[in-house]
């Protein structure tokens, strides 16, 4: 059985998915780019950005009952490996030790002319 998770304080899901799904005790989060929560894309440096993608997913993640703590796995996708080094800084800001296991992918576009998208799975405690 799954849950679905939604919450005002990260953009609405555009499309057939949610912005996160619990199943048993883990949380699945949709891929979020740097919209506000209004739904416009955040003019901006790629740290503001990254910032942006981050308070989203926290607002999702505390929706479902979890932490940035609870984390286990992120995905993060970019389309210029020249901004690897900032996002990582930021990103790294909302994390302790043990940090998540991850993967960054470099693909050639993402959704809405975005140059960056993270998704994540927490487990609940």
């Amino acid at each position: 059985m799954k849950t679905k998770v939604e919450t005002l304080n990260a953009p609405k899901a555009t499309g057939p998915f949610s912005q996160a799904v619990i199943s048993g005790n883990l949380v699945f989060t949709s891929e979020q780019v740097y919209l506000t929560p209004e739904g416009k894309l955040l003019e901006g440096s790629i740290e503001e950005q990254t910032h942006q993608v981050m308070k989203n997913l926290k607002g999702i993640l505390e929706s479902a009952g979890v932490t940035f703590a609870d984390v286990v796995k992120t995905t993060i996708y970019v389309t210029d490996m020249g901004n690897y080094g900032k996002i990582n800084e930021v990103y790294g800001s909302y994390f302790s030790d043990p940090y998540p296991a991850r993967e960054t992918v470099c693909v050639a576009a993402l959704p809405l002319g975005a140059v960056l998208e993270i998704s994540m799975m927490a487990v609940k405690p």
